[in-house]
């Protein structure tokens, strides 16, 4: 009976910030803009590996995930080209801004001396890496093919690792919504088509840099491996990685609108929530600890309660580079349900829950399939 109840809990809670959400949504006056950026074009081929045109593939991705994201109620789409044509990396930046667009998603196609496989979404930072330094570098290189790219850039050299220290710094702010949608497509990869997650990476990307919005740059797989390169190249697999693109897309426009409607009104109070934790039924995992993270910044933030909506029980790790958020730590699932939906109540909309055994993430559907409920 208990767990009736909590279920009964989480769903009611979820219906009333459903309502909050669509009632915002009436209210919306200026369209959502999305500009959409097929990487290289014209002269610049990009990677050509097995023999595929990385620049044709990332058209037709971009073109798939336009057509989608056009029938949605209240979003435009921008396209900085929609056929092969070269237009440089500066000009691409611009064209968002003129727009005054609330994204600028940039998708490629990646290539290895190796036969590497999977996704890997980029957000605008610091390299963490040697291999995130080198794809950074062999995307900047098409400045060379601009005409004046000696004034446009001001000096920047591809080549130079100082070159990267300062292009962080106008993203800054819009650091968290980007990896936010960088996290939410990566997950619409790895889980519905099951495609190897190489994660949510920072690198020092120019064609980022020039973008005054949250921006992404997406590698959708590596042309270079031979089972892979014959999937993006092929119109099942150019529609079905353009479809879990545009849903990420949609999921995180909702997620922010979400946040931005009654998240200063939270409707669960600390006092209920404790009281449905007491009474909800156990459901232990044996050595798994679960947590729910709120969110991923490059900024260190103190973990008192004010700074994070009132929310206790904060703590921080450092993992790749970023400062992960967590809130909560135990082996109840239902208790951390409970809490995954207090957070989402108090301002953290795109909350998840994560678990962790002996120290090492694991995947949440993996743990929860090893365990008979």
């Amino acid at each position: 009976m208990r767990t009736k109840i909590l279920l009964f809990f989480v769903l009611t809670i979820g219906s009333i910030t459903f309502f909050s959400f669509t009632g915002h949504n009436n209210d919306t006056i200026k369209p959502f803009v999305v500009v959409l950026d097929a990487g290289h074009g014209g002269h610049d081929s990009g990677n050509t590996g097995n023999g595929y045109k990385e620049k044709d593939i990332a058209l037709d991705i971009i073109l798939e995930v336009g057509k989608i994201l056009e029938k949605e109620p209240g979003i435009k789409v921008i396209y900085t080209r929609d056929s092969d044509k070269f237009v440089d990396l500066w000009e691409r930046g611009a064209i968002a801004n003129r727009a005054d667009a609330d994204l600028f998603v940039s998708v490629h196609c990646n290539a290895h001396n190796s036969d590497a496989y999977g996704t890997e979404t980029f957000v605008l930072g610091l390299h963490a890496n040697k291999r995130n330094l080198e794809v950074a570098k062999k995307e900047n290189e098409v400045i060379f093919l601009e005409e004046n790219y000696e004034e446009k850039y001001a000096g920047y050299d591809p080549n130079s690792p100082e070159s990267f220290i300062g292009l962080t710094l106008l993203q800054e702010e819009y650091l968290d919504q980007s990896i936010m949608l960088a996290g939410l497509v990566q997950n619409n990869f790895a889980s519905n088509l099951k495609r190897k997650d190489r994660s949510v990476k920072q690198a020092g990307f120019i064609v980022l840099h020039q973008s005054y919005m949250p921006s992404v740059l997406i590698e959708t797989g590596f042309l270079t491996n031979k089972k892979e390169g014959a999937y993006l190249n092929s119109k099942k697999g150019q529609k079905e990685m353009a479809r879990e693109i545009a849903k990420g897309i949609i999921t995180y426009r909702k997620n922010l609108m979400l946040a931005t409607s009654d998240s200063k009104n939270p409707v669960i109070t600390q006092e209920e929530i404790d009281k449905a934790i007491s009474e909800a039924e156990e459901d232990i995992y044996d050595g798994v600890v679960f947590k729910v993270q709120l969110l991923a910044s490059s900024k260190k933030i103190e973990t008192f309660a004010y700074n994070f909506n009132g929310l206790k029980d904060i703590n921080r790790h450092l993992e790749d580079g970023l400062y992960k958020y967590y809130y909560g730590k135990t082996s109840d699932y239902n208790k951390i349900r409970l809490m995954q939906t207090y957070a989402k109540d108090n301002g953290y909309p795109t909350c998840y829950i994560v678990a962790f055994k002996d120290g090492k993430k694991l995947k949440l559907s993996e743990v929860l399939k090893s365990q008979d409920n």
